[in-house]
């Protein structure tokens, strides 16, 4: 018997899992294989994007509790397994300078307390693959970056009997990925596929701030994962998020069908790996599939 493959992939906040990758884990859940996702925060600090529900005043009284109800309700829809690592969402900082962070919050909290957490849990499920942002953390929210940074340590350290040997028996997971699911190439294709068939682009002011000179993330993707019969899924479970998304906002402008023939692929950036694979690749588990059946 096939032993079943198994994917983790490290979230900052609840919602994070929905407009990342959902589509691929709804995919590999379809196959039978085994995906869980991690949130090292409970998203306490979020701002409501919703405008239907923002002056709700009982939703702002009990925004961690609700988030926590849209991440079961996330979860359950892709069919993926899910764990908190507790920690306490740092919130984006605005102004100029910038405000300090909140003391106690996720990204001011020391690796050697933020990284053990995840150590335990990739030992208790034993993922083959791990996805989670690049150093940049998709996008410079300080609790990305860090999640980068406990993921990498947690990846580094999970197989090695020396490092923290309260977590559990070790398991080295054999591929670690950056997901890259916003690019200039993407937004562009969507673009220019709506104003050719006479529909307005959401995404045209978009691409009018985006300078010229700054580096397309498409040029770091090493795998493309076909997915596009679980971009309804994916879809789904981001409307669970009902405080962040705004089901008439532009996530949404696109047409199913259109985005299944102009961009039916969700992708990834090979970071780390422990077994052959030939780049590009179109699946998480290149290489492992193989070293997983010998």
């Amino acid at each position: 018997m096939v032993e079943k493959l198994r994917l983790m992939a490290v979230h900052a906040h609840p919602d994070d899992e929905s407009s990342k990758g959902a589509a691929t884990m709804a995919r590999y859940v379809a196959e039978g294989h085994e995906v869980m996702v991690v949130t090292c925060t409970g998203g306490e600090a979020g701002s409501i994007l919703n405008p239907k529900l923002a002056d709700r005043q009982d939703v702002l009284e009990n925004i961690g509790e609700i988030r926590r109800a849209e991440m079961a309700r996330a979860a359950e829809i892709l069919g993926i397994q899910h764990r908190w690592l507790g920690f306490v969402d740092s919130g984006l900082p605005e102004g100029d300078p910038l405000p300090p962070l909140p003391e106690g919050c996720f990204a001011l909290t020391p690796l050697e307390e933020s990284v053990p957490p995840l150590v335990a849990v990739i030992r208790e499920f034993r993922p083959h693959v791990i996805v989670t942002y690049d150093e940049n953390g998709g996008y410079p929210h300080p609790d990305h970056i860090r999640c980068h940074e406990v993921s990498v340590a947690a990846w580094d350290a999970a197989g090695d009997p020396d490092m923290y040997p309260e977590a559990g028996v070790p398991w080295q997971p054999l591929k670690l990925y950056y997901s890259h699911g916003f690019s200039r190439a993407k937004l562009l294709a969507f673009h220019e596929a709506m104003t050719a068939q006479g529909q307005e682009s959401p995404y045209a002011e978009w691409l009018a701030g985006w300078a010229a000179d700054k580096p397309d993330v498409i040029e770091r993707v090493t795998t493309r994962v076909e997915c596009a019969d679980y971009f309804p899924v994916r879809d789904e479970a981001l409307k669970a998020h009902a405080t962040q998304i705004d089901p008439d906002s532009r996530w949404f402008a696109v047409p199913l069908e259109m985005q299944r023939t102009v961009w039916p692929t969700e992708e990834y950036e090979l970071a780390r790996s422990l077994v052959d694979s030939t780049l590009p690749e179109d699946d998480l588990f290149a290489g492992v599939r193989e070293k997983v059946t010998a």
